[in-house]
């Protein structure tokens, strides 16, 4: 028996990313190009865009991927970025804000000021002004779906990871209010919140014989996350078949953080 269906088909979509030249962001970006989408593969380094792009290109076709270098806590490089997607691909029917920092690992009575504000602008902020200018393209075509990476580490207080933990929550409240303000035209906006995925971005936090003990005993999955483990949620939150999920936290954890 032969399935055919277009529930999945992203053909002529255009979808930019940010945080996406490795890892979560990469897995995600494949996940779409695989589809149908084009893909702008956004980062800091260029170097780094323009391999992930060559990996994406090579798997889906040409011109299917394409680099633009972008700090997203400088808000005229956000701005570029999405002028580039847009001169480049055409209007934004897809995004993916994965990008994130976390420059402090310990309690928050010790975090500097400067580190307590780099998170919060490039975790929060910088998602407020990305969605804030790829929108109206989504708004003019009737439709489009918006996604944030926050963290199931937003669903629980931490001794170390305080500050980042409070970033992604206020993402995940973020996307409740932008899910709200665009509804009415047919624009989703959803979080998805990872567990312990195994990227250099959480290396210090799995790289280790007690995470992967912990992994194997007590996540119902019993291993780790795998970066490959995002394409499916990003696919599905692109396409038709969540036509009907919007403001939602999606925890992609292996079943450590499971509905309350």
């Amino acid at each position: 028996m032969t399935v055919a269906t277009s529930l999945f088909d992203l053909t002529g979509k255009v979808a930019l990313l940010t945080g996406a030249s490795k890892g979560m962001g990469l897995a995600m970006a494949e996940g779409l190009a695989e589809h149908g989408a084009k893909v702008v593969v956004s980062s800091r380094k260029l170097d780094q865009c323009e391999a992930a792009c060559e990996k994406i290109n090579a798997k889906c076709g040409a011109s299917m991927a394409l680099p633009v270098a972008c700090n997203i806590g400088y808000k005229e490089q956000l701005e570029a970025l999405v002028a580039a997607t847009r001169a480049q691909l055409g209007p934004i029917d897809i995004l993916v804000a994965n990008a994130g920092v976390n420059p402090f690992y310990g309690p928050m009575a010790d975090i500097p000021d400067s580190a307590f504000d780099k998170i919060m602008n490039s975790n929060v902020r910088s998602n407020h002004w990305l969605c804030q200018m790829a929108a109206p393209d989504m708004v003019e075509r009737g439709g489009g779906s918006m996604m944030i990476t926050s963290s199931t580490g937003a669903f629980t207080p931490s001794l170390t990871l305080g500050t980042y933990a409070i970033s992604k929550l206020a993402d995940i409240a973020l996307v409740r209010n932008l899910a709200a303000e665009y509804g009415p035209h047919n624009v989703r906006v959803n979080a998805i919140c990872p567990g312990l995925i195994k990227t250099d971005f959480a290396k210090a936090l799995w790289d280790n014989e007690d995470a992967k003990r912990n992994a194997e005993t007590n996540t119902p999955l019993r291993r780790l996350g795998e970066a490959e483990d995002l394409k499916g949620i990003a696919v599905f939150l692109a396409s038709a078949a969540s036509a009907y999920v919007t403001g939602q936290a999606i925890a992609v954890c292996g079943g450590t953080h499971m509905w309350r």
